[in-house]
């Protein structure tokens, strides 16, 4: 198992990147693809046609989210935390996702960096 955190720079306010994270309309326009998401903790969600899937764990509205990544039946639990603070550019985006199995951890990483934060950085590049 591995853990990943990074900073990311979102030009975007909180309040925006929170309702881009959390809302399933805004994620199908960064994302380019429906997204079953609702801010109830327990509720399940589904991503990119169902590559990411699992279980929302806390909210705290503009601030933070974490949820439960499914990678079969694993134990520990692997789970992803991104928390949300105030930036001269917009947001910095605080990610840290545990207990990554090894065999995927390079196509995880390559999705946060490329097909998630990076699409999302895209979609407000013009804001700031």
């Amino acid at each position: 198992m591995k853990d990943y955190k990074k900073y990311f720079i979102v030009p975007a306010d909180p309040e925006e990147v929170y309702a881009a994270l959390t809302n399933p309309n805004t994620i199908q326009l960064w994302s380019g693809d429906p997204a079953e998401m609702s801010t109830e903790p327990g509720s399940e969600f589904s991503l990119f046609e169902g590559n990411i899937v699992g279980k929302n764990l806390e909210f705290e509205e503009g601030k933070m989210l974490v949820q439960q990544w499914y990678f079969g039946e694993q134990e520990p639990k692997s789970i992803v935390t991104i928390k949300l603070h105030p930036h001269k550019h917009g947001t910095s985006a605080e990610l840290r996702h545990l207990n990554i199995p090894d065999e995927d951890y390079d196509d995880i990483v390559e999705g946060w960096n490329e097909a998630y934060f990076g699409a999302l950085i895209e979609f407000y590049e013009d804001e700031f």
